[in-house]
C-alpha cells in the first residue's frame, strides 16, 4: 500500500444510480470502499432514502462515517446509532390531504414526504392551498417534498461539521438533478458517466464508467494520485 493522501480526506456519494446498480451495491465497489477506508479516508453517504429503507437494501452501511437519509434532514451515525434531524415533518393535514386527492404511492419519513411522477402537479397544488413553506425536489422519477431550506447540501454541511471536516476536503458524486446542490458544495465535484447532462455540466470530472464502477473508477485515481492536476477553489 502506498501512503495515503491527505488533500481529500473524504467522499461523499449519492446511493442509487451511483454507488448503487438497481438498489445493490455490486462486490467492486464494495472492494472499493473498502480500500477508501483502508487508506483512512471517511465515507459519508447522501441520499434520498428513508434510513430504515437503506439499512435494508445496503447491509454494510455501517462503511460509513455518516449517512445524510431523506434527501437532507436526518443525520444517522453507524458506529453510535446516533441519529440528529434537521427540520420537522410537515404537518400531518398535508399528508392526509394528499391522501384525499388520491396521491399513490405516498410514503413518509421523519421529515420527508415522496410520490412519484406525475403527482408533482397536486403536490404543488396542496402545498399552495395549505400555504405551507414546503418545497418540491426531483431526483428523475421521485418527487420529494422537504421544508424550504433543506437539501442533500445542508445536510452534507451539517454532517461535516460533526465530523470536523471542510467541505473543500471532501469530494462529491452523484447522478441526478437532487445531487447537484451536495457535489458542489464540496471541494471536488464529480458525476458517474450515467449521470444527467445538466449535473455533468456543473462537475469538475465526469467519470468514464457509469454507477458503481464510475465510483471505482474515482476512488483509484484518487488513491493513487490525490487527483494530481486539479486545483482547490
Amino acid at each position: 500500500m502506498t501512503k495515503a493522501s491527505t488533500r481529500y480526506l473524504a467522499l461523499a456519494t449519492d446511493y442509487d444510480g451511483t454507488l448503487a446498480t438497481d438498489g445493490q451495491v455490486d462486490n467492486e465497489t464494495l472492494a472499493a470502499l473498502e480500500r477508501l477506508r483502508a487508506f483512512g479516508k471517511k465515507l459519508i453517504l447522501v441520499t434520498g432514502r428513508l434510513l430504515d429503507d437503506l439499512q435494508q437494501v445496503f447491509p454494510q452501511y455501517h462503511y460509513c462515517d455518516c449517512i445524510v437519509a431523506e434527501n437532507g434532514p436526518l443525520l444517522y451515525f453507524p458506529a453510535s446509532g446516533q441519529q440528529k434531524l434537521l427540520a420537522n415533518q410537515p404537518p400531518s393535514e398535508f399528508i392526509q390531504a394528499l391522501q384525499k386527492r388520491g396521491v399513490h404511492p405516498l410514503s413518509a419519513g421523519k421529515v420527508i414526504v415522496a410520490t412519484w411522477h406525475p403527482q408533482e402537479t397536486t403536490v404543488q397544488e396542496v402545498i399552495r392551498q395549505l400555504r405551507l413553506e414546503l418545497q418540491v425536489i426531483y431526483n428523475k422519477g421521485a418527487v420529494m417534498v422537504l421544508p424550504n431550506g433543506i437539501d442533500k447540501a445542508t445536510g452534507l454541511i451539517a454532517a461535516l461539521e460533526e465530523l470536523n471536516l471542510s467541505p473543500l476536503n471532501v469530494i462529491g458524486i452523484g447522478d441526478a438533478e437532487n445531487d447537484l446542490t451536495f457535489v458542489c458544495a464540496c471541494g471536488y465535484s464529480v458525476a458517474v458517466a450515467n449521470a444527467l447532462p445538466m449535473l455533468k455540466e456543473q462537475v469538475d470530472f465526469v467519470t468514464n464508467a457509469s454507477r458503481g464502477a464510475g465510483v471505482v473508477e474515482l476512488i483509484d485515481k484518487w488513491l493513487a494520485s490525490d487527483l494530481a492536476g486539479t486545483d482547490l477553489p
